[in-house]
C-alpha cells in the first residue's frame, strides 16, 4: 500500500459513505444544496450552490458573489476547478465530493492527473481558541494516474468582494512584512473600514482585512492584481504578474482586484504531491453589547492576529489529523444513532451551526459569549427563540457556550430598556446588540407588548439554562441569574397552562391562542427549573414547581387529546401539530409526561408525513428542519427515527432551491419557503442528547475556558 498524504487517510477511512444503504436502498452520492467552503462566522461564510465547483462563483451565505478562482496545469494545459467558464475555458472533471463535519473534499480529474482540493476549518469542540479562529485552510493533493510524470502548477485567487457590502466599494491591498511560520500573506480590505457601523440582515462585511497566505516554497509566489491579468496569464503560460498592481483605492468591481497565488510542483508522479492556501479574516471587533465594542473569543486566547495565525499554521499537521479523527467519530456515533442519512444531515450541519455566529469576549472579559446571526429573517441578534432550537448542538460539544447565548440576554433583561416581566426575544440586530429590535416601535423608540413572545420565551431561557446545566454540571449562570429564572418560572406557571393569544417561535403562523405545543414546553420549563433549585440543593423549592408541572401535565393530556393524537389548540379538534417541545420531558429526565404521549405521537407523525417531511401543523404543509428531527427524537426505535428522518434527508438532496440548509420548506415540493444558513440547524444534533454515554463523551471532551 502507498503511503498516503494527510487527505487520503480520510477518504479510505470513510470510503463508506457513497455506499452506504438505509433499509436496504443505496442512497447513492450527496448532492448538498450548498457545500461549505470557507465557513466561520456570518461575514466570513463562502459557499458553493452548484453541483460541481467549477459550475459557478463561490457566494456569500447570501448569495452575493465572494469569488474564488481555481486552476490546474498539467503538461502546459490549464483547467479550471473553481469559478465559471471565464476563469479558463477547459473545466477538469469533477469526480468526487465529500462532506464531513470540519472539511469539504472535491475530486477533479485534470487529463492524466488527479487533484484534490480539501476545504477544512478547524471548529474542534476541545480547542475553543481553536474553533473560534477565523481560519480556513484550501488543500491541495496532486499525483499521476498514468504511471507517468508530469508538470503541473496550481492557481488560486481571491477577490475584492471578500471585503466589502457592495462591489461598488473601494478596497485596498499590502503584503504582511514578515512571513508567519513559512507562509506569506497578502491582506485586503475596505479603503473606508467602517467597523461595526452597519447592521442588518442582507449584509457583508466591509471592514477589517482578509488574509491569503501561501508557504514559502522555491518557484511559489503571490501578487495583488487584476482578475483577468492573473488569470489570462496563468493559461498562457503558468506565471502570473510579476509585481503587484499599486492604483489603489479601487472599486472592488473595477477591473476585479485579487490576490492571486501560484504554486510550482515538481514532477508529479504517483506520489502525491501537496500543498496549502491560508484563508483568514481579521475584523477587530466582532459585534457590540450595549454600546460595548466586543472582540473575538480568539483575540483573547492568543493576543494578536499573528500570535492566532502563528498557532493555526505551527500546528497545522496536527490539527489534520485531528480533525479526520473528530470527523470520523462524530459521523460514526451518528450513524450508529440515525443511520447513513442522519450522518450525512450531520456531517452538512456542522460547520453551518458555527457559521451563523461570532464567539467574542463578554463584556467583563472573563466568558465566551456566542453572539448568532438570524440569517435571513430578519436580522435579529443572539434570538431566543433561535437560540433553543440550536442549543442541542451547544449542549453537545460546548456548554460554555450554550451558556454564552443566554448570558446576554439575561444581561440585556436587566438593562431600563427591557421592562417585562417576561423574557426578552433578542439583544438587537447582528452585530449590534444594544436593545431588542423585535417589536420595537421606530417611531417612539418603545417596545410593544403584542410584538412579545411571553411564555415562548420564558420557556425558551429556562430549557437552555437546564440543558447546559445537566450537560456539565455548572450551575455558575444559574447561580448568577437565579432571580430572572425564577422570575420567568413564576410567569409560566401562571399563564404558560393555556397560553393565551400570542405569538410562539413559529411567528410566521401568526397569533395563536390555546397553542398546546407552547403549553409543552411551559410545563417542562417549570419542570426543569424544579431540577435546577434540586441541583442547586433547594429541595423545597425543586419539590414545588416539579409538583406544579405534574399537575399541568395530567390537565394537558386531557385538554389536549383528540383520539390518536393531541390537538394543536385545545379549543380545537379534528387538527394536529408537531409537539416538539415535548422531547425535553424524556432528555433532562423530568418525568412529567407518560411514555404513551409521544408513543401516540410518534405514529400519527409516521401516518400523516409527505414526501419531504412532516408539517408543521394541519394549517400548511411547509414544515420546520429543526423541529422535525426533534420529533423523530421521540421515537422509541431506530428504525422509527430513521422512517422520519429519510424525508427530511430526501429534501436536502434534491430541493431545487440552491442555498445552505433551510429550516423552513415545503413537505410537497422541497422547495424552501424562507430561511437560510440559520443557527437552528444546531437543532438536529438533538438525537445525541437521547443517549446519555455519547452526550457524556462529547461533553467530557469540550474545552472549558
Amino acid at each position: 500500500m502507498k503511503k498516503q498524504g494527510w487527505m487520503g487517510g480520510l477518504v479510505v477511512v470513510l470510503a463508506c459513505v457513497l455506499t452506504a444503504q438505509v433499509a436496504g436502498q443505496e442512497l447513492g452520492a450527496f448532492r448538498p444544496p450548498a457545500v461549505p467552503l470557507a465557513t466561520v462566522d456570518p461575514y466570513m461564510s463562502v459557499w458553493s450552490f452548484s453541483d460541481t465547483l467549477y459550475d459557478s462563483w463561490p457566494q456569500h451565505w447570501t448569495g452575493t458573489v465572494q469569488a474564488m478562482a481555481g486552476m490546474i496545469r498539467v503538461d502546459g494545459r490549464a483547467y479550471r476547478f473553481m469559478g465559471p467558464a471565464t476563469v479558463c475555458a477547459e473545466a477538469a472533471r469533477q469526480t468526487g465530493l465529500e462532506v464531513y463535519p470540519t472539511q469539504t473534499i472535491y475530486t477533479f480529474a485534470a487529463g492524466p492527473v488527479e487533484l484534490k482540493v480539501n476545504f477544512t476549518t478547524p471548529m474542534l469542540p476541545d480547542e475553543l481558541g481553536l474553533m473560534a479562529s477565523p481560519v480556513t485552510y484550501v488543500r491541495f493533493a496532486v499525483r499521476s494516474m498514468d504511471n507517468k510524470t508530469h508538470n503541473v502548477s496550481l492557481y488560486f485567487d481571491a477577490t475584492g468582494e471578500w471585503v466589502v457590502d457592495k462591489p461598488e466599494q473601494k478596497v485596498t491591498w499590502r503584503r504582511m512584512p514578515q512571513a508567519v511560520a513559512g507562509f506569506e500573506f497578502v491582506q485586503m480590505g475596505s479603503a473606508q473600514q467602517p467597523i461595526l457601523e452597519k447592521s442588518g440582515d442582507n449584509l457583508r462585511i466591509d471592514w477589517g482585512h482578509l488574509y491569503v497566505g501561501r508557504q514559502q516554497l522555491t518557484g511559489d509566489r503571490s501578487v495583488v492584481g487584476f482578475a483577468d491579468d492573473c488569470r489570462e496569464a496563468f493559461v498562457a503560460s503558468g506565471n502570473i504578474p510579476e509585481k503587484d498592481d499599486t492604483d489603489m483605492p479601487r472599486a472592488a468591481n473595477q477591473r476585479w482586484p485579487v490576490i492571486a497565488s501560484v504554486m510550482t510542483l515538481p514532477s508529479v508522479g504517483e506520489a502525491t504531491v501537496e500543498r496549502i492556501i491560508v484563508l483568514s479574516y481579521d475584523d477587530f471587533y466582532s459585534a457590540e453589547f450595549m454600546q460595548q465594542k466586543l472582540r473575538p473569543w480568539w483575540f483573547k486566547v492568543y493576543g494578536s492576529f499573528r500570535a492566532m495565525l502563528e498557532h493555526a499554521l505551527h500546528e497545522y499537521p496536527v490539527i489534520f489529523k485531528r480533525c479526520d479523527a473528530f470527523d470520523k467519530e462524530l459521523l460514526t456515533d451518528a450513524r450508529a444513532l440515525g443511520g447513513e442519512a442522519y450522518a450525512r444531515l450531520i456531517a452538512l450541519g456542522y460547520r453551518h451551526t458555527l457559521a451563523s455566529g461570532k464567539i467574542v469576549v463578554s463584556p467583563d472579559g472573563s466568558a465566551p459569549w456566542f453572539m448568532h446571526k438570524e440569517c435571513f429573517s430578519n436580522g435579529c441578534m443572539t434570538t431566543v427563540d433561535v437560540s433553543y432550537p440550536a442549543c442541542p448542538f451547544f449542549a453537545l460539544f460546548s456548554p460554555a457556550l450554550l451558556n454564552g447565548m443566554a448570558a446576554p440576554v439575561f444581561e440585556y433583561a436587566m438593562t431600563d430598556d427591557w421592562t417585562f416581566e417576561f423574557a426578552p426575544h433578542d439583544i438587537g440586530t447582528y452585530p449590534k446588540g444594544n436593545g431588542q429590535a423585535y417589536g420595537r416601535d421606530r417611531r417612539t423608540n418603545t417596545l410593544r407588548l403584542e410584538g412579545q413572545m411571553p411564555v415562548e420565551e420564558c420557556g425558551n431561557m429556562i430549557l437552555m439554562t437546564a440543558a447546559a446545566a445537566r450537560a456539565d454540571g455548572d450551575m455558575t449562570l444559574v447561580k448568577n441569574y437565579r432571580g430572572l429564572l425564577r422570575q420567568w418560572a413564576e410567569y409560566l406557571k401562571e399563564k404558560g397552562l393555556d397560553p393565551e393569544n400570542q405569538l410562539c417561535t413559529d411567528d410566521f403562523t401568526g397569533h395563536l391562542a390555546h397553542n398546546t405545543n407552547l403549553s409543552l414546553k411551559a410545563i417542562n420549563a417549570l419542570g426543569a427549573y424544579g431540577m435546577l433549585c434540586e441541583m442547586l440543593g433547594d429541595a423545597g423549592e425543586a419539590a414545588s414547581y416539579r409538583q406544579a408541572a405534574k399537575q399541568m401535565a395530567a390537565q394537558w393530556e386531557t385538554m389536549a387529546a383528540d383520539g390518536d393524537h393531541y390537538r394543536l389548540t385545545f379549543d380545537k379538534p379534528q387538527t394536529w401539530s408537531m409537539k416538539y417541545n415535548l422531547v425535553w420531558d424524556d432528555l433532562l429526565g423530568l418525568g412529567l409526561f407518560k411514555p404513551e404521549v409521544a408513543q401516540k405521537e410518534v405514529a400519527y407523525y409516521l401516518k400523516i408525513q409527505n414526501a419531504y417531511g412532516l408539517p408543521l401543523d394541519n394549517r400548511a404543509d411547509f414544515t420546520k428542519s429543526d423541529w422535525l428531527v426533534w420529533c423523530a427524537t421521540m421515537a422509541e426505535s431506530k428504525a422509527d427515527f430513521e422512517k422520519l428522518i429519510m424525508p427530511l434527508y430526501r429534501f436536502v438532496n434534491e430541493s431545487p432551491d440552491r442555498m445552505p440548509f433551510s429550516d423552513w420548506y415545503f413537505t410537497s415540493t422541497a422547495k424552501v419557503r424562507g430561511f437560510r444558513a440559520r443557527p437552528v440547524i444546531g437543532g438536529i444534533f438533538i438525537r445525541f442528547l437521547d443517549d446519555e454515554k455519547l452526550w457524556k463523551k462529547w461533553v467530557a471532551r469540550a474545552d472549558k475556558p
